[in-house]
């Protein structure tokens, strides 16, 4: 099988929970593989995130350019390419930059793409077949890649449960002199901060996430009072934002916040990337949907078929309970 690159999301010093799924992933498509990290950037935030690395990956490959300052997927396509042997895997995170830099990355590479990846269900020669959702992730599809002139992957975060003992001493490797000079048509421009609001999802243990299934406004209170049980707030998906039912400060996702909490209650959510790559840190993660077929129960670590409806009540009189007894 080919060799495999990993390439790795980082802010401010450090680097994102995907770095440890891609490992994993990384392994499902060969159980040998030592997968080499790619991190670009500028500063020295950069250098504290590659000594982090090192004890997971056994080479760290770093590429550090002043332009790089902000991620810029037009400039990582063009030193990645510059970097990357021909006929390699490539595995990026399914979030919003990822979607932007592996499409243009595979037509450099000149490899063959798939995107959003939940499962990798093994190689045959020089195939590998993976799992991806289409349809809203009503349709599960089982495509056959031609890894022979390489392949780029985006993995959808959380799909791929961090290995345990995945540890390594690994080496740094500068490539700079590899990439060279550097330039770009789009340019950095600022960074919007989104408003705390009345409520700080980003700080809660506990979430109780609501979706599309709370099915209107009145029902948002089944939720709250779920979460004042359990000492938790009341976050959602984007539908319950744009029908204006709770405010943008507690949307979870990719257009939304991103939360790292121990617990997630995902009531009535589909679970779609755009969601779910809001959701940090391999939470403890409860899914509750009345539609078995729900992409998130491919992520849940506790699935759930009923109607939020009808069971977040019948839950949170089952914790008040639990509470009095205590």
């Amino acid at each position: 099988m080919a060799r495999i690159f990993a390439y790795i999301a980082h802010k401010g010093g450090a680097h994102d929970d995907t770095a440890a799924e891609l490992i994993a992933a990384a392994k499902k498509i060969d159980p040998t593989a030592s997968p080499t990290a790619i991190v670009l950037g500028w500063g020295a935030d950069l250098d504290g995130v590659c000594a982090t690395l090192r004890a997971s990956y056994k080479e760290v490959w770093k590429i550090a350019h002043e332009s790089l300052a902000y991620p810029n997927a037009e400039l990582i396509r063009k030193a990645l390419v510059k970097v990357v042997p021909p006929g390699s895997i490539v595995l990026v995170p399914h979030e919003h930059f990822g979607i932007d830099l592996a499409p243009g990355l595979s037509i450099k590479l000149n490899a063959a793409f798939v995107s959003d990846v939940l499962a990798i269900e093994g190689a045959e020669g020089s195939f590998l077949k993976v799992v991806r959702q289409e349809f809203g992730g009503q349709v599960s599809a089982h495509v056959r890649c031609d890894v022979t002139s390489g392949l780029v992957v985006t993995i959808r975060p959380g799909a791929f449960k961090p290995l345990e003992g995945a540890a390594a001493s690994g080496n740094v490797v500068d490539k700079f002199a590899e990439v060279g000079a550097l330039t770009a048509g789009r340019r950095y421009l600022e960074t919007v901060v989104a408003e705390v609001g009345d409520v700080d999802i980003t700080k809660y243990n506990v979430l109780v996430s609501i979706g599309r299934g709370i099915q209107e406004k009145d029902n948002v209170a089944l939720a709250q009072e779920l979460a004042d049980a359990l000492g938790a707030a009341v976050s959602c998906s984007r539908p319950v934002v744009d029908a204006k039912w709770l405010e943008k400060s507690r949307q979870v996702g990719s257009s939304g916040k991103t939360v790292k909490p121990k617990v997630y209650l995902a009531c009535g959510i589909s679970g779609s990337f755009q969601h779910l790559a809001g959701i940090k840190g391999s939470p403890f993660l409860i899914a509750i949907n009345k539609n078995p077929r729900a992409p998130i129960f491919q992520v849940a670590d506790v699935g759930i078929v009923d109607d939020i409806l009808e069971f977040l009540p019948e839950l949170t009189n089952k914790v008040r309970e639990m509470r009095r007894v205590a």
